[in-house]
């Protein structure tokens, strides 16, 4: 039996030029950060994970130093107890599961118990742009593969927005099923815009109803359960939400009021690979559709797609994707190799133990940092 010999977490940024005005952030990002989780054992096999930027945690790290790196439930465990008292630890959970797979040597998502190895990737775009120029970026995905597609909106560009949604709609016609993000559930630290009341949701899910939308995201506070409840009774629109919903009897209050049809947690945010794999049989068991957030780098989005091959088999995944701005290179500017879906929008998972990816060391010292903001 292996024991765990050290943790080590680094942090990087990669600059970016131009600038990503991502829709849910109403400060452009100069900075894609980065946080790297390395999971060491005494055999020389090395763990990796990614995803919330882990300040705190070293005080914790001596809770696992020495302990077998295969105790699952034991670690979930103390990450669950770390989670309330620091910060959120979940990338050490996917490193956990990178390493077990290594020892075992058998990707995660055989070793969560599934049978299929590839999920269908929808296009996430990030950034509010004006109808021609969301047009212009549906006809990419269709050219691309994709078969679904994900549009922003917000508060200050709202009816631009719905005229976006409109006009792909009209341009693309049922060549891809449309999902709508209304980016209402959290802000960023320095944004105080408040999220919309249900009078203002319910306003909107009328609109995007003409359009046929596949489901209606984050449309309200993440923590308004009457009013989720209300805005399903009121739309045929499916609501989907819970991408950082931090624990599990949120979740499960979520599920007995009725709130989604569609649950999002990312387990490099949110009680990891460990609990969600629960949770997501927890919610296909009620009816409803698990089907992780995957925007943030390309560790996290490999952890999320394994994670819902193994459980779940989503019917779509998300998959960021809105050139010029943001690019696979830029997402995945740490690992050797782009995560890439085939020519009609399917990701095959890898079959190599683990999680399946490999650090481009050159880039990682290339890109060192003391911090992990998203500014300068």
């Amino acid at each position: 039996m292996s024991r765990i010999t050290s943790i080590e977490i680094s942090h990087h940024q990669l600059p970016l030029d131009p600038p990503f005005p991502a829709s849910w952030d109403p400060v452009p990002r100069e900075l894609f950060p980065c946080t790297i989780v390395r999971v060491h054992d005494d055999e020389g096999r090395v763990g990796i994970g990614s995803g919330d930027a882990m300040h705190g945690f070293a005080d914790f790290a001596r809770y696992f130093v020495g302990q077998d790196p295969l105790d699952a439930d034991r670690h979930h465990a103390i990450l669950s107890n770390i989670g309330f008292h620091a910060c959120r630890p979940w990338p050490l959970d996917a490193a956990l599961w990178d390493l077990a797979g290594k020892t075992r040597g058998e990707p995660v998502w055989r070793m969560l118990g599934g049978t299929t190895d590839r999920i269908r990737a929808y296009a996430s775009s990030g950034v509010r742009r004006t109808p021609a120029q969301m047009t212009g970026v549906a006809r990419a995905a269709v050219e691309r593969g994709f078969t679904a597609l994900k549009l922003r909106i917000g508060d200050d560009t709202l009816e631009e927005n719905l005229a976006a949604v409109s006009a792909v709609r009209d341009a693309v016609g049922d060549s891809l099923e449309l999902m709508v993000d209304c980016n209402q559930g959290w802000r960023m630290p320095w944004d105080t815009s408040p999220p919309w009341e249900l009078a203002t949701a319910v306003k909107v899910a009328r609109r995007l109803e003409a359009e046929r939308v596949y489901w209606m995201e984050e449309p309200l506070d993440r923590g308004d359960y009457d009013g989720h409840t209300a805005l399903r009774q009121e739309t045929s629109i499916p609501i989907a939400g819970g991408e950082v919903t931090r624990e599990p009897y949120e979740f499960r209050e979520l599920l007995r009021r009725e709130c989604l049809d569609v649950f999002q947690p990312d387990c490099v945010f949110t009680m990891g690979i460990s609990g969600l794999q629960h949770l997501a049989r927890e919610v296909a068991a009620a009816g409803k559709t698990f089907t992780p957030h995957t925007w943030g780098n390309g560790i996290g989005l490999m952890a999320n797609l394994q994670l819902a091959a193994g459980t779940s088999g989503a019917p779509f995944i998300e998959f960021p994707f809105d050139p010029p701005e943001w690019t696979t290179e830029r997402r995945d500017f740490m690992l050797t190799r782009t995560i890439e879906p085939d020519d009609e929008g399917w990701i095959k998972l890898p079959d190599g133990p683990g999680l399946g990816i490999e650090l481009d060391e050159d880039a990682l010292r290339r890109t060192r940092s003391e911090s992990a903001t998203y500014s300068g």
